[in-house]
């Protein structure tokens, strides 16, 4: 008679075959459904900047109400992405995500078409809460899912956020005009990307799947055979439930302290010039077309550098240089948009395109100071919630600025003042420590 131990572990390694191909389709379709999500967190911003002129002479906007709405998505990121770790346990990642997609396509769908300043208001909190809690859950997949491949990973994820901003900025405005000049419908279109963005994360709210890599993070072994036999919603929540919230004071870390400003700083920096820079652009001759492609361009630079540098990073004991040296292209790049923004619009806007890829550093960093899972979910939504909630000034002081001041001067030296405090603190963050060994003390 074979004992109990030995048909435990003979009968997983009976289904083997079918359970290595159900893991290798399974990890496929979790990679199509984080490139998709990933290229879903940015048209809805950068597709607004590109028509602002427009929606705001259709709803009648001025310029400080534009400049609130430009500082909506960080107030709905900090706002929303808090709960992102706690619906995570309830529900699982994938479910969260995926109806997060769900909200942004029904967002982008409705905003154009409500009438009124208030409901186009309404209508992008929701998108921007369904980009929230993807925004948070992002690096915890990444982290759960591909623990021996955040870097590279993270690149793959940030390359598809930079592309799908880019890709926003670029073709909104041709794509309006071929639809008629109505920029109702050059806004809605973006919806269609989202609803596609749907369906890779439809298994994993259904049950049918096991997370990748499950049944080897607490042994070597096969996992029990009534999770390999099940496949249900049990199995699937099961790598949830491991990332409840550790015990962790994350405040009394100063690393993580350091890696939310900078976050917040980034992030600031990075809303300004999705809202603002084509305004900038067309205010000083540059025509609409062009203006949307300047946009672009600076978006379309962290499609490789998004890939690069998180590769770099994780191979670096410091990422203080790599913050600085985004740093000088972004101040490089304001004082360019001072003195000849016309003139020199293609070298600024990309210049301005290195120094955004502080955003895909950041989330570099946030998978590499903590060492737990638990403990970057942690980080990750107290390192975006409180680096969103300082974000949320700045585009808002920028159009209050900008209409009253009369020009883009005041602006731009406030957006090179916030530059220097956003070296010194990524400088911090990027130092070997975790979290973790942090708030023990």
């Amino acid at each position: 008679m074979t004992p109990p131990t030995a048909r435990s572990s003979a009968a997983p390694a009976a289904r083997e075959p079918g359970g290595t191909s159900t893991r290798a389709w399974t990890m496929r379709l979790l990679v199509l459904g984080i490139v998709l999500s990933a290229l879903n967190l940015r048209p809805a911003i950068t597709s607004l900047g590109a028509l602002l002129e427009e929606v705001r002479d259709g709803l009648g906007m001025s310029g400080s109400v534009a400049g609130l709405l430009t500082s909506v998505p960080p107030l709905c990121f900090a706002v929303f992405g808090v709960t992102a770790p706690r619906l995570a346990r309830r529900f699982g990642a994938g479910a969260v995500v995926c109806a997060g997609m769900a909200a942004i396509a029904t967002g982008l769908l409705l905003r154009p078409y409500t009438g009124s300043t208030a409901g186009f208001l309404a209508a992008s909190a929701l998108a921007l809460m369904g980009i929230a809690v993807s925004n948070v859950l992002m690096p915890v997949i990444v982290k759960h899912w591909f623990p021996d491949r955040v870097g590279s990973m993270t690149g793959l994820y940030s390359m598809a956020l930079a592309l799908g901003t880019s890709l926003a900025a670029a073709v909104t405005v041709p794509l309006t005009d071929a639809l008629g000049g109505s920029w109702q419908s050059g806004l809605a279109l973006w919806a269609g990307l989202a609803v596609a963005a749907v369906l890779p994360w439809l298994p994993f709210v259904r049950g049918r799947l096991t997370a990748p890599g499950a049944r080897q993070r607490d042994g070597d072994g096969p996992a029990p055979d009534r999770r390999a036999a099940t496949g249900t919603q049990d199995s699937v929540r099961t790598e949830p439930a491991r990332a409840e919230t550790p015990k962790l004071r994350i405040t009394r870390s100063r690393t993580a302290w350091a890696l939310a400003v900078f976050f917040g700083l980034q992030a600031t920096a990075a809303y300004i010039t999705m809202g603002w820079m084509a305004q900038i652009f067309r205010d000083a001759g540059v025509p609409a077309g062009t203006a949307g492609l300047l946009l672009a361009v600076t978006m379309v630079m962290g499609v490789p550098l998004a890939f690069v540098i998180p590769r770099l990073a994780t191979r670096l004991p410091h990422q203080g240089p790599i913050v600085l040296a985004l740093g000088v292209c972004g101040l490089a790049g304001y004082a360019g948009l001072y003195l000849a923004p016309a003139a020199g619009a293609w070298a600024w806007a990309v210049l301005l395109g290195v120094a955004n890829c502080a955003f895909p550093l950041a989330l570099t960093m946030v998978g590499m100071r903590a060492r737990t899972g638990p403990g970057v979910a942690q980080l990750s939504a107290f390192a975006q919630s409180t680096g969103y909630l300082i974000s949320i000034p700045g585009p808002l002081l920028v159009g209050v600025l900008y209409q009253h001041s009369g020009g883009w001067g005041l602006p731009i030296a406030l957006m090179s003042a916030l530059m220097v405090p956003q070296m010194a603190v990524g400088f911090l963050a990027g130092r070997d420590r975790t979290v973790e060994d942090e708030a023990a003390r």
